[in-house]
Protein backbone atom coordinates (compact mmCIF):
# COMPACT_ATOMS: atom_id res chain seq x y z
CA UNK A 1 0.00 0.00 0.00
CA UNK A 2 1.28 3.73 -1.14
CA UNK A 3 1.29 6.92 1.13
CA UNK A 4 2.54 10.17 0.88
CA UNK A 5 2.81 9.63 5.11
CA UNK A 6 -0.33 8.74 6.94
CA UNK A 7 -2.93 6.19 4.82
CA UNK A 8 -5.45 4.76 6.60
CA UNK A 9 -5.82 0.89 5.93
CA UNK A 10 -8.55 -1.70 7.06
CA UNK A 11 -8.42 -3.05 10.82
CA UNK A 12 -10.54 -2.92 13.64
CA UNK A 13 -9.46 -2.42 17.42
CA UNK A 14 -10.18 -5.40 20.61
CA UNK A 15 -10.67 -3.54 23.40
CA UNK A 16 -9.58 -6.33 25.82
CA UNK A 17 -12.06 -5.25 29.77
CA UNK A 18 -10.62 -8.54 31.47
CA UNK A 19 -7.16 -6.71 31.58
CA UNK A 20 -6.84 -3.91 34.25
CA UNK A 21 -3.06 -4.20 34.80
CA UNK A 22 -3.08 -0.54 35.61
CA UNK A 23 -5.91 -0.32 37.26
CA UNK A 24 -8.06 1.55 34.97
CA UNK A 25 -11.46 2.49 35.18
CA UNK A 26 -13.70 1.64 32.16
CA UNK A 27 -14.47 4.89 31.58
CA UNK A 28 -10.74 5.80 30.53
CA UNK A 29 -10.62 2.55 28.59
CA UNK A 30 -13.51 3.43 26.53
CA UNK A 31 -12.23 6.94 26.26
CA UNK A 32 -9.05 6.14 24.96
CA UNK A 33 -10.54 3.96 22.37
CA UNK A 34 -12.39 6.32 20.91
CA UNK A 35 -9.55 8.33 20.77
CA UNK A 36 -7.72 5.79 19.07
CA UNK A 37 -10.51 5.53 16.88
CA UNK A 38 -10.58 9.32 15.74
CA UNK A 39 -6.44 9.31 15.42
CA UNK A 40 -6.99 6.31 13.25
CA UNK A 41 -4.36 4.96 14.94
CA UNK A 42 -4.57 1.03 13.28
CA UNK A 43 -4.49 2.85 9.89
CA UNK A 44 -0.43 2.62 9.85
CA UNK A 45 0.20 0.21 12.68
CA UNK A 46 -1.30 -2.56 11.16
CA UNK A 47 -1.34 -4.85 7.69
CA UNK A 48 -4.13 -6.11 5.53
CA UNK A 49 -4.09 -9.30 6.98
CA UNK A 50 -2.21 -8.81 10.52
CA UNK A 51 -2.93 -8.34 13.96
CA UNK A 52 -4.15 -5.20 14.93
CA UNK A 53 -1.22 -2.52 15.87
CA UNK A 54 1.17 -5.30 15.06
CA UNK A 55 2.78 -2.98 12.35
CA UNK A 56 4.57 -4.06 9.39
CA UNK A 57 3.01 -1.63 7.21
CA UNK A 58 4.86 -0.73 4.17
CA UNK A 59 4.16 3.07 3.56
CA UNK A 60 5.92 4.64 0.71
CA UNK A 61 7.25 7.91 1.20
CA UNK A 62 9.22 10.22 -1.24
CA UNK A 63 12.24 9.16 0.47
CA UNK A 64 11.75 5.38 0.12
CA UNK A 65 10.04 2.37 2.32
CA UNK A 66 8.77 2.92 5.82
CA UNK A 67 7.39 0.07 7.43
CA UNK A 68 5.12 1.26 10.51
CA UNK A 69 6.54 -0.12 14.36
CA UNK A 70 4.53 -2.58 16.85
CA UNK A 71 2.63 -0.45 19.19
CA UNK A 72 0.89 -3.08 20.65
CA UNK A 73 1.90 -3.70 24.73
CA UNK A 74 4.08 -6.42 23.94
CA UNK A 75 6.66 -6.36 26.18
CA UNK A 76 9.70 -7.44 23.64
CA UNK A 77 8.21 -6.83 20.29
CA UNK A 78 5.85 -3.39 21.17
CA UNK A 79 5.53 -0.70 23.16
CA UNK A 80 4.86 -2.43 26.26
CA UNK A 81 7.90 -1.04 28.25
CA UNK A 82 7.23 2.62 27.28
CA UNK A 83 6.26 4.78 30.15
CA UNK A 84 3.75 7.43 30.10
CA UNK A 85 6.26 10.06 29.76
CA UNK A 86 7.85 8.14 26.71
CA UNK A 87 4.89 7.53 24.82
CA UNK A 88 3.76 10.73 25.37
CA UNK A 89 6.83 11.61 23.17
CA UNK A 90 6.84 9.24 21.04
CA UNK A 91 3.00 11.19 20.05
CA UNK A 92 3.93 14.31 20.57
CA UNK A 93 7.59 14.74 19.85
CA UNK A 94 8.39 12.29 17.15
CA UNK A 95 10.94 10.46 19.98
CA UNK A 96 11.33 7.14 20.40
CA UNK A 97 11.75 5.13 23.83
CA UNK A 98 15.57 5.04 23.58
CA UNK A 99 15.88 8.78 22.32
CA UNK A 100 15.78 7.94 18.93
CA UNK A 101 13.96 10.14 16.12
CA UNK A 102 11.20 8.92 14.68
CA UNK A 103 10.05 9.29 10.89
CA UNK A 104 7.27 12.03 9.95
CA UNK A 105 5.03 9.16 9.05
CA UNK A 106 4.26 9.43 11.78
CA UNK A 107 1.80 12.28 12.39
CA UNK A 108 3.57 13.92 15.35
CA UNK A 109 3.66 17.25 14.23
CA UNK A 110 -0.61 16.72 14.87
CA UNK A 111 -0.29 15.01 17.42
CA UNK A 112 1.72 17.74 19.05
CA UNK A 113 -1.65 19.32 19.76
CA UNK A 114 -3.17 16.57 21.97
CA UNK A 115 -4.10 17.44 25.51
CA UNK A 116 -2.90 15.75 28.31
CA UNK A 117 -5.75 13.95 29.30
CA UNK A 118 -6.03 12.71 25.74
CA UNK A 119 -2.62 11.29 25.99
CA UNK A 120 -3.16 9.59 29.25
CA UNK A 121 -6.57 8.24 28.03
CA UNK A 122 -4.64 6.65 25.16
CA UNK A 123 -1.86 5.05 27.01
CA UNK A 124 -4.02 3.47 29.36
CA UNK A 125 -6.01 2.25 26.30
CA UNK A 126 -2.91 1.24 24.40
CA UNK A 127 -1.22 -0.27 27.93
CA UNK A 128 -4.32 -2.28 29.02
CA UNK A 129 -7.28 -2.49 26.24
CA UNK A 130 -5.15 -3.45 23.71
CA UNK A 131 -3.67 -7.41 23.15
CA UNK A 132 0.02 -7.32 22.65
CA UNK A 133 1.15 -8.86 19.71
CA UNK A 134 4.63 -10.84 19.90
CA UNK A 135 5.36 -9.95 15.86
CA UNK A 136 8.88 -8.11 14.80
CA UNK A 137 7.45 -5.77 11.88
CA UNK A 138 10.18 -5.27 9.44
CA UNK A 139 13.22 -2.33 10.11
CA UNK A 140 12.88 0.53 7.88
CA UNK A 141 16.01 0.65 5.98
CA UNK A 142 16.22 4.64 3.72
CA UNK A 143 19.65 4.85 1.72
CA UNK A 144 21.57 7.62 2.14
CA UNK A 145 21.28 10.35 3.95
CA UNK A 146 17.42 9.40 4.89
CA UNK A 147 18.69 6.54 7.36
CA UNK A 148 20.55 9.50 9.36
CA UNK A 149 17.56 9.72 12.01
CA UNK A 150 19.77 12.53 13.95
CA UNK A 151 19.04 14.99 10.95
CA UNK A 152 15.08 14.64 11.85
CA UNK A 153 15.86 16.79 14.30
CA UNK A 154 16.58 20.05 12.04
CA UNK A 155 12.99 18.78 10.23
CA UNK A 156 11.21 19.05 13.81
CA UNK A 157 13.09 22.17 14.73
CA UNK A 158 11.91 23.95 11.32
CA UNK A 159 8.37 22.18 10.63
CA UNK A 160 7.12 20.48 13.96
CA UNK A 161 6.50 23.47 15.67
CA UNK A 162 2.94 23.02 16.89
CA UNK A 163 1.80 23.65 20.95
CA UNK A 164 -0.73 21.44 22.68
CA UNK A 165 -4.15 22.98 21.71
CA UNK A 166 -5.66 26.10 23.44
CA UNK A 167 -9.36 26.69 22.64
CA UNK A 168 -10.43 29.87 21.50
CA UNK A 169 -12.61 31.08 24.65
CA UNK A 170 -14.57 33.63 22.77
CA UNK A 171 -15.47 30.66 20.06
CA UNK A 172 -18.18 28.47 19.52
CA UNK A 173 -17.18 25.85 21.85
CA UNK A 174 -18.66 22.94 19.56
CA UNK A 175 -16.42 24.76 16.58
CA UNK A 176 -13.42 24.27 18.84
CA UNK A 177 -14.10 21.09 19.50
CA UNK A 178 -14.34 20.32 15.70
CA UNK A 179 -11.07 22.61 15.36
CA UNK A 180 -9.15 20.08 18.15
CA UNK A 181 -10.23 16.86 16.40
CA UNK A 182 -8.84 18.12 12.62
CA UNK A 183 -5.84 20.40 13.58
CA UNK A 184 -5.06 17.01 16.41
CA UNK A 185 -5.98 13.24 16.14
CA UNK A 186 -7.84 13.48 12.87
CA UNK A 187 -4.63 15.29 11.16
CA UNK A 188 -6.65 15.91 8.34
CA UNK A 189 -3.72 18.05 7.12
CA UNK A 190 -1.62 15.25 6.35
CA UNK A 191 -3.64 14.55 3.13
CA UNK A 192 -5.74 17.73 2.66
CA UNK A 193 -2.33 20.27 3.12
CA UNK A 194 0.20 21.23 0.66
CA UNK A 195 3.70 20.49 1.38
CA UNK A 196 6.67 22.00 0.96
CA UNK A 197 10.19 21.48 -0.19
CA UNK A 198 11.20 19.30 2.49
CA UNK A 199 7.55 17.54 2.25
CA UNK A 200 6.59 19.03 5.33
CA UNK A 201 2.86 20.60 5.56
CA UNK A 202 3.04 23.99 4.77
CA UNK A 203 1.14 24.88 7.72
CA UNK A 204 -0.36 22.93 10.66
CA UNK A 205 -3.21 25.36 11.80
CA UNK A 206 -5.68 27.65 10.12
CA UNK A 207 -3.47 30.38 10.63
CA UNK A 208 -2.33 30.20 7.02
CA UNK A 209 -4.99 30.00 3.80
CA UNK A 210 -2.93 26.75 2.49
CA UNK A 211 -4.14 24.90 5.68
CA UNK A 212 -6.49 21.88 3.83
CA UNK A 213 -6.59 23.72 0.67
CA UNK A 214 -5.65 20.28 -1.05
CA UNK A 215 -3.14 18.40 -2.03
CA UNK A 216 -1.65 16.13 -4.64
CA UNK A 217 -1.50 12.70 -2.41
CA UNK A 218 0.82 10.19 -4.00
CA UNK A 219 -0.83 11.28 -7.40
CA UNK A 220 -4.44 10.96 -6.36
CA UNK A 221 -6.14 14.77 -5.60
CA UNK A 222 -6.82 15.13 -1.88
CA UNK A 223 -9.44 17.85 -2.43
CA UNK A 224 -10.36 20.96 -0.53
CA UNK A 225 -11.77 20.45 2.79
CA UNK A 226 -12.14 24.60 3.18
CA UNK A 227 -15.86 25.27 3.09
CA UNK A 228 -16.50 28.65 3.34
CA UNK A 229 -18.94 29.88 0.44
CA UNK A 230 -17.50 32.59 -2.88
CA UNK A 231 -14.40 30.60 -3.58
CA UNK A 232 -13.67 28.51 -6.79
CA UNK A 233 -16.57 25.96 -6.02
CA UNK A 234 -14.98 23.17 -5.72
CA UNK A 235 -14.50 20.67 -2.85
CA UNK A 236 -17.20 20.69 0.03
CA UNK A 237 -17.69 24.40 -0.63
CA UNK A 238 -21.23 23.83 -1.54
CA UNK A 239 -21.83 21.05 0.79
CA UNK A 240 -23.95 22.16 4.07
CA UNK A 241 -22.32 21.48 7.33
CA UNK A 242 -24.92 17.96 7.95
CA UNK A 243 -23.78 17.29 4.47
CA UNK A 244 -20.26 16.91 5.81
CA UNK A 245 -21.12 15.39 9.00
CA UNK A 246 -23.40 12.75 6.81
CA UNK A 247 -20.24 12.18 4.47
CA UNK A 248 -17.95 11.40 7.46
CA UNK A 249 -20.67 8.95 9.32
CA UNK A 250 -21.81 7.59 6.47
CA UNK A 251 -19.16 7.82 3.19
CA UNK A 252 -22.30 9.21 1.23
CA UNK A 253 -24.20 12.30 0.46
CA UNK A 254 -26.17 14.50 -1.72
CA UNK A 255 -22.68 15.31 -3.25
CA UNK A 256 -20.44 12.55 -3.21
CA UNK A 257 -19.14 8.51 -2.34
CA UNK A 258 -16.17 8.26 -0.79
CA UNK A 259 -13.76 6.76 -2.44
CA UNK A 260 -9.58 6.08 -2.82
CA UNK A 261 -7.96 6.52 0.64
CA UNK A 262 -10.79 8.15 1.89
CA UNK A 263 -12.66 5.31 2.29
CA UNK A 264 -10.83 3.17 5.07
CA UNK A 265 -11.19 6.97 7.12
CA UNK A 266 -14.54 6.69 6.71
CA UNK A 267 -14.77 3.02 7.40
CA UNK A 268 -12.04 2.60 10.37
CA UNK A 269 -12.28 6.11 12.06
CA UNK A 270 -14.64 8.83 11.21
CA UNK A 271 -17.57 6.67 11.27
CA UNK A 272 -17.57 5.68 14.87
CA UNK A 273 -17.69 9.40 15.56
CA UNK A 274 -20.39 10.58 17.90
CA UNK A 275 -22.72 13.40 16.51
CA UNK A 276 -21.54 15.73 18.21
CA UNK A 277 -18.12 15.51 16.96
CA UNK A 278 -18.90 14.80 13.32
CA UNK A 279 -21.38 17.97 13.65
CA UNK A 280 -17.95 20.35 15.45
CA UNK A 281 -16.18 19.26 12.62
CA UNK A 282 -18.51 20.08 9.60
CA UNK A 283 -18.80 23.31 11.48
CA UNK A 284 -15.11 24.05 11.72
CA UNK A 285 -14.47 23.26 8.38
CA UNK A 286 -17.84 25.86 7.17
CA UNK A 287 -15.79 28.01 9.10
CA UNK A 288 -12.62 28.53 7.03
CA UNK A 289 -12.58 30.62 3.69
CA UNK A 290 -12.50 29.09 0.44
CA UNK A 291 -10.04 28.56 -1.42
CA UNK A 292 -9.86 31.70 -3.79
CA UNK A 293 -10.93 31.06 -7.97
CA UNK A 294 -8.28 31.89 -10.31
CA UNK A 295 -9.13 34.73 -12.86
CA UNK A 296 -9.71 32.20 -15.41
CA UNK A 297 -12.59 30.06 -13.17
CA UNK A 298 -16.10 29.20 -15.01
CA UNK A 299 -18.48 30.61 -12.82
CA UNK A 300 -21.52 28.98 -11.22
CA UNK A 301 -23.65 30.14 -14.14
CA UNK A 302 -21.11 29.17 -16.68
CA UNK A 303 -20.97 25.88 -15.34
CA UNK A 304 -24.60 25.32 -15.40
CA UNK A 305 -25.06 26.72 -18.85
CA UNK A 306 -22.41 23.78 -20.05
CA UNK A 307 -24.23 20.98 -17.80
CA UNK A 308 -27.61 21.69 -19.48
CA UNK A 309 -25.73 21.43 -22.79
CA UNK A 310 -24.27 18.46 -22.30
CA UNK A 311 -27.22 16.62 -20.88
CA UNK A 312 -29.27 17.79 -23.75
CA UNK A 313 -26.45 16.43 -26.53
CA UNK A 314 -26.15 13.10 -24.81
CA UNK A 315 -29.80 12.51 -24.08
CA UNK A 316 -30.43 13.66 -28.24
CA UNK A 317 -27.57 10.86 -28.51
CA UNK A 318 -26.73 12.23 -32.15
CA UNK A 319 -23.32 13.46 -33.61
CA UNK A 320 -21.71 11.48 -30.96
CA UNK A 321 -18.14 12.15 -30.30
CA UNK A 322 -15.89 8.55 -28.79
CA UNK A 323 -15.45 10.06 -25.59
CA UNK A 324 -19.92 10.72 -25.63
CA UNK A 325 -20.72 7.01 -27.01
CA UNK A 326 -18.45 5.78 -24.28
CA UNK A 327 -20.03 7.44 -21.88
CA UNK A 328 -23.17 6.51 -22.76
CA UNK A 329 -22.61 2.79 -23.19
CA UNK A 330 -20.69 2.66 -20.11
CA UNK A 331 -21.36 5.08 -17.41
CA UNK A 332 -25.21 6.81 -17.98
CA UNK A 333 -26.91 3.90 -16.09
CA UNK A 334 -25.75 5.04 -12.94
CA UNK A 335 -24.05 8.54 -13.72
CA UNK A 336 -27.53 9.24 -15.88
CA UNK A 337 -26.78 11.67 -18.79
CA UNK A 338 -26.90 15.02 -16.61
CA UNK A 339 -23.93 13.79 -14.52
CA UNK A 340 -25.94 13.65 -11.80
CA UNK A 341 -26.15 10.40 -10.52
CA UNK A 342 -28.55 9.43 -7.62
CA UNK A 343 -28.20 11.06 -4.52
CA UNK A 344 -26.39 8.50 -1.71
CA UNK A 345 -25.66 5.90 -4.37
CA UNK A 346 -23.49 6.97 -7.53
CA UNK A 347 -21.90 9.94 -6.87
CA UNK A 348 -22.09 12.89 -9.26
CA UNK A 349 -19.86 13.28 -12.04
CA UNK A 350 -20.83 17.25 -12.79
CA UNK A 351 -18.36 19.35 -10.78
CA UNK A 352 -16.61 16.06 -8.89
CA UNK A 353 -13.01 17.14 -7.00
CA UNK A 354 -11.78 13.54 -8.56
CA UNK A 355 -12.88 14.73 -12.38
CA UNK A 356 -11.62 18.11 -12.10
CA UNK A 357 -8.22 17.78 -10.16
CA UNK A 358 -5.03 18.68 -12.33
CA UNK A 359 -3.38 15.31 -11.90
CA UNK A 360 -6.10 12.74 -13.23
CA UNK A 361 -4.47 9.35 -11.95
CA UNK A 362 -6.98 9.05 -9.14
CA UNK A 363 -9.87 9.11 -12.07
CA UNK A 364 -7.90 6.91 -14.25
CA UNK A 365 -7.84 4.48 -11.11
CA UNK A 366 -11.50 4.73 -10.14
CA UNK A 367 -12.60 3.32 -14.34
CA UNK A 368 -9.72 0.93 -14.29
CA UNK A 369 -10.39 -0.73 -11.04
CA UNK A 370 -13.83 0.60 -10.03
CA UNK A 371 -14.40 1.48 -6.21
CA UNK A 372 -16.33 0.29 -3.03
CA UNK A 373 -18.08 2.30 -0.75
CA UNK A 374 -17.06 1.64 2.93
CA UNK A 375 -19.56 -0.46 5.04
CA UNK A 376 -20.40 1.63 8.25
CA UNK A 377 -22.32 1.01 11.48
CA UNK A 378 -25.31 3.70 9.93
CA UNK A 379 -25.01 1.72 5.89
CA UNK A 380 -23.53 -1.20 5.93
CA UNK A 381 -24.95 -2.14 2.56
CA UNK A 382 -22.44 -1.44 -0.40
CA UNK A 383 -22.53 -0.91 -3.99
CA UNK A 384 -19.56 -1.06 -5.63
CA UNK A 385 -18.86 0.71 -8.85
CA UNK A 386 -17.21 -2.17 -11.18
CA UNK A 387 -14.05 -1.31 -13.15
CA UNK A 388 -13.38 -1.06 -17.11
CA UNK A 389 -9.90 -1.95 -17.36
CA UNK A 390 -11.22 -5.83 -18.77
CA UNK A 391 -12.90 -4.55 -21.61
CA UNK A 392 -11.65 -0.86 -22.44
CA UNK A 393 -8.32 -0.17 -23.77
CA UNK A 394 -5.65 2.68 -22.82
CA UNK A 395 -6.43 4.77 -25.42
CA UNK A 396 -10.87 4.36 -24.74
CA UNK A 397 -10.17 4.84 -20.92
CA UNK A 398 -8.09 8.15 -22.32
CA UNK A 399 -10.92 9.41 -24.19
CA UNK A 400 -13.98 8.54 -21.54
CA UNK A 401 -11.66 10.26 -19.21
CA UNK A 402 -11.08 13.38 -21.66
CA UNK A 403 -14.95 13.81 -22.07
CA UNK A 404 -15.58 13.31 -18.26
CA UNK A 405 -12.84 15.54 -17.25
CA UNK A 406 -14.25 18.41 -20.27
CA UNK A 407 -18.38 17.72 -19.98
CA UNK A 408 -20.66 19.41 -17.72
CA UNK A 409 -19.38 21.82 -16.00
CA UNK A 410 -16.33 20.22 -15.61
CA UNK A 411 -12.71 21.93 -16.61
CA UNK A 412 -10.03 19.17 -16.15
CA UNK A 413 -7.44 18.73 -18.79
CA UNK A 414 -7.35 15.68 -21.31
CA UNK A 415 -5.79 12.30 -20.41
CA UNK A 416 -2.95 10.53 -23.27
CA UNK A 417 -3.16 6.83 -23.12
CA UNK A 418 0.40 6.62 -21.78
CA UNK A 419 -0.96 7.93 -18.79
CA UNK A 420 -4.03 5.32 -18.26
CA UNK A 421 -0.95 2.56 -19.14
CA UNK A 422 1.12 4.03 -16.51
CA UNK A 423 -2.21 3.72 -14.06
CA UNK A 424 -2.52 -0.25 -15.00
CA UNK A 425 0.59 -1.30 -14.57
CA UNK A 426 0.49 -0.62 -10.65
CA UNK A 427 -2.49 -2.36 -10.60
CA UNK A 428 -2.56 -5.46 -8.99
CA UNK A 429 -2.01 -8.04 -11.49
CA UNK A 430 -5.82 -9.72 -12.49
CA UNK A 431 -7.64 -10.62 -15.76
CA UNK A 432 -9.90 -7.86 -15.14
CA UNK A 433 -7.17 -4.95 -14.98
CA UNK A 434 -5.78 -6.46 -18.61
CA UNK A 435 -6.90 -4.28 -21.47
CA UNK A 436 -8.28 -5.63 -24.63
CA UNK A 437 -6.04 -6.09 -27.78
CA UNK A 438 -6.58 -4.40 -30.92
CA UNK A 439 -9.93 -6.09 -32.39
CA UNK A 440 -11.40 -5.39 -28.98
CA UNK A 441 -10.98 -9.26 -27.84
CA UNK A 442 -9.87 -10.34 -24.45
CA UNK A 443 -6.47 -10.96 -24.21
CA UNK A 444 -6.65 -13.11 -20.90
CA UNK A 445 -4.74 -15.86 -21.21
CA UNK A 446 -6.62 -17.82 -18.17
CA UNK A 447 -9.87 -17.38 -19.77
CA UNK A 448 -9.20 -18.41 -23.07
CA UNK A 449 -6.14 -20.89 -23.46
CA UNK A 450 -6.63 -20.94 -27.41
Amino acid sequence: MTARFILPLIAGSTLLMASQAFGADDTTLERGAYLARAGDCVACHTTEDGKDFAGGLAIESPFGTIYSTNISPDKDHGIGNYTEAEFAAALRDGKRADGANLYPAMPYPSYAKLTDDDVHALYVYFMDGVEPVADSAPETDLSFPFNQRWGITAWNWLFADADTFTPNTSADPLIERGRYLVEGLGHCGSCHTPRGFAEQEKTLDDSDDSYLSGADLNDWWAPSLRGGDGGDGRGVEGWSAHEIAEYLKTGRNAHATVGGEMTSVVAHSTSHLTDTDLTGIALYLKSLSANPAGENATTPDQRRTASEKTAAHLTAAKDLSDGERLYLDNCSACHLNDGKGAERVFPAIDGNSLANADNPTGLIHTILAGATPPATPTIPAQLPMPGFGWRLSDEEVATLATFVRSAWGNDGGAVTAEQVGKVRDTLKPSPLNRAPDANGRLNHDDRDPK
